[in-house]
């Protein structure tokens, strides 16, 4: 009996992706020698639907760019998939795919393993398929929040001290910072930002992004995207059903 399993990333520019490490350890952990992981730089998505027809391809990740844009791929979407607009996880089986987001999973996770109190709204920090679970899990928990993004009424360049003063919840969803481009940084007035302040980058790579080590200048807890990347890692394994024999 064949038992092979293929699972792997898409994304654009991913090589350094933790993913592939990650996958690879679990598999082992758990015995499965027939279980593979592997990175799919895609320049373009239109290679998706070829992609998809890998022999014994069962589960994918998504990342930046795709997160949104992959939905019309799909032949379905969870409901909190679908309720976000976007994807992280893909289930395929019998040629059927299904989309999920554990983005929102691993952040609330996050949150909560951090968050005090006082720390009772949070700001934004960019518009694309990672803020949206953000925004999900603070909808769910009633927390309110403001985007800041390019084109929206609170921008990078109008982002004033009492913005930041009024939410000591800041969460950093967009990939500026992230390596190979480590010392680049959002426009952002770090020195409105205090004690009280929970700040989170969910970049992963480097560990301690510009963005954080301003913070942390500012004496904000600052936390980055680690924990986060591993728990919507271990909730697409129970999707994908990957287990000890």
């Amino acid at each position: 009996m064949n038992d092979k399993k293929r699972f792997g990333l898409i994304g654009r520019n991913i090589s350094y992706s933790f993913s592939k490490k990650f996958f690879a350890e679990k598999f082992l952990a758990l015995q499965l020698p027939n279980h593979t992981y592997d990175i799919f730089d895609l320049p373009e998505l239109e290679s998706l639907p070829e992609l998809l027809k890998t022999k014994n391809l069962r589960g994918l990740n998504v990342t930046i760019p795709y997160k949104e844009k992959i939905i019309p791929y799909l032949d379905q979407l969870s409901d909190e998939a679908a309720a976000i607009g976007a994807v992280n996880t893909i289930s395929i089986t019998e040629n059927r795919t299904v989309g999920y987001n554990t983005d929102a999973y691993g952040f609330e996770k996050t949150l909560f393993k951090h968050k005090k109190a006082h720390q009772n709204s949070a700001l934004i920090l960019g518009d694309g398929g990672a803020a949206k679970a953000v925004k999900h899990i603070l909808q769910k928990h009633g927390i309110p929040f403001e985007t800041v993004s390019r084109s929206g009424k609170l921008t990078f360049e109008n982002l004033a001290a009492n913005d930041v003063s009024n939410h000591l919840i800041i969460i950093q969803c967009t990939p500026v910072g992230t390596f190979p481009n480590v010392n680049e940084f959002v426009h952002f007035p770090f020195e409105s930002l205090s004690t009280n302040h929970l700040v989170i980058d969910l970049i992963y790579n480097p560990p301690l992004t510009c963005f954080l080590k301003k913070a942390g200048q500012q004496s904000a807890t600052v936390v980055n995207g680690s924990y986060m990347l591993e728990q919507q890692a271990e909730k697409a394994a129970e999707i994908w059903n990957i287990q000890k024999k």
